[in-house]
């Protein structure tokens, strides 16, 4: 492990926070009893549910008919969704992961949160193949298993590629996620009043953790393996998505830089989350001392830093279908400009290239009201991001006489308000039930305790 100096240690946590003890009140006192405003949150989040279920049955009773699906367009606010979501669970193995191995000290604090986010995240994305599927009693019919159809998935399709996608990156998210919560739910279990349902409960999902020297050791061996396997799914899980579209011969899709440039904007949009949730956390909770300044000034950096990518895309895709010279890819980009969906595309490009223009400015990464807002804008950008280069593209194709427009029936937009409910309930139970930041974590990068000095020798 890389030594911390004292530089670090101050800029990592606050210099109020003196002892172990103190790390487990603030952190532990979260997992109390809830306040009105989580009542508040959780019942707008069961109200997003009850939305989401009222839509999609009455759409599998009625049939898929019921979305504003049309001929050309397939695809629209479902798929639209399903890669928002699947971009958003990448941040949080990017900075549990990847930061880890880099031995990013800044990313104690915040990891927890962005792991419980990935797997909610995935959790949502994959009722979007389901959804899409339409006839979802038929959804067994998608994995590869001896039955007696004597019929094999299509692996042409991608949706199949999809859901081998989602169910890789959600076994391997959820272990990395609940190998990682072990000595914490541990802390839990410890200040937990014996007898309880809870002290239960965390007995039981703390698997014997006692914190010695041996459990340590296979605990360290364990995180650093899975932070290894699950590195490269943050570049081959949404380079997949990516070939949803890139291997389709449509004008506006079928490009080599569509897994770079997905994997930039799932990790820009998925960091931007990880924002817009734990600034709420931490003014509710009073984490001022574990989530500080320097934490979002670094999360700030690397939404600049993946939000400048993006914006290259952007420009590289505009100005390849100009140099290519091929009538259907420049009218597709036209289209998406001065078109019907000249507004989606706009919206697109002011919230992704120009809004994170202004983290270069130190004053403005140092506020976290305006990191707040920045952060949702972003998130905005990047479902219009995906429902532009799907829509767009699929309305006006090669043959003018089958273009169409799209519009997303009342139906669609119930399910896709509805997933957003369905995110927000898991996290919120989370939130209650386990620490949302890294206990033991924050205690390797804790300010050594005042000492008295020691006393001369002969006085």
């Amino acid at each position: 492990m890389a030594t911390v100096t004292e530089k670090e240690r101050s800029e990592l946590t606050h210099p109020d926070v003196r002892s172990y003890g103190e790390v487990n009140t603030d952190i532990l006192q979260m997992l109390s009893r809830p306040g009105k405003a989580w009542w508040f949150l959780l019942g707008l989040s069961i109200a997003g549910i009850g939305l989401l279920a009222f839509s999609w049955g009455n759409q599998i009773i009625n049939g898929i008919g019921l979305a504003g699906l049309n001929t050309p367009v397939g695809w629209g606010a479902y798929i639209t969704t399903f890669v928002f979501w699947v971009g958003i669970a990448h941040s949080g193995t990017l900075i549990s992961a990847i930061l880890y191995l880099f031995r990013a000290r800044w990313r104690q604090s915040i990891y927890r949160a962005a792991e419980a986010m990935t797997v909610f995240a995935v959790m949502t994305a994959g009722l979007f193949p389901l959804i899409h599927l339409g006839r979802v009693w038929h959804a067994y019919w998608l994995f590869p298993y001896p039955n007696q159809r004597m019929l094999w998935p299509n692996f042409k399709s991608p949706l199949v590629w999809d859901v081998f996608a989602v169910s890789t990156y959600f076994t391997v998210s959820s272990l990395f996620f609940l190998l990682g919560l072990i000595p914490d739910i541990a802390a839990a279990r410890d200040q937990a009043k014996k007898g309880t349902l809870r002290q239960k409960f965390y007995s039981l999902t703390a698997f014997g953790w006692r914190g010695t020297d041996r459990q340590w050791h296979h605990f360290g061996k364990a995180y650093l393996y899975l932070a290894a396997l699950a590195t490269p799914l943050v570049l081959s899980v949404h380079s997949v998505v990516s070939w949803d579209f890139a291997m389709g011969i449509v004008p506006g899709w079928h490009a080599t830089i569509f897994a770079p440039y997905f994997v930039a904007g799932a990790i820009f949009s998925g960091v931007a989350m990880v924002i817009t949730i734990l600034v709420p956390i931490r003014k509710v909770f009073g984490l001022e001392s574990y989530l500080t300044t320097r934490h979002f000034d670094a999360m700030a950096k690397l939404c600049l830093v993946t939000g400048l990518i993006v914006f290259y895309a952007y420009l590289t895709e505009f100005f390849m279908a100009w140099y290519s010279a091929e009538d259907p890819e420049r009218r597709v980009f036209w289209n998406r400009v001065f078109g019907h969906y000249w507004w989606a595309t706009w919206i697109m490009l002011i919230c992704n290239g120009l809004i994170p223009i202004m983290l270069w400015f130190k004053r403005v990464r140092h506020s976290i009201a305006a990191l707040f807002v920045i952060s949702i804008f972003i998130n905005i950008g990047m479902w219009f991001e995906r429902f532009v280069i799907i829509v767009t593209s699929l309305s006006h194709e090669f043959i003018p006489f089958a273009w169409n427009v799209y519009r997303p029936s009342v139906t669609e937009m119930g399910i896709v308000i509805g997933t957003f409910g369905w995110f927000f309930f898991w996290f919120l139970l989370f939130i209650r039930l386990f620490p949302p930041v890294a206990i033991a974590e924050i205690k390797e990068v804790l300010p050594p305790p005042m000492r008295p000095k020691k006393k001369e020798v002969g006085r």
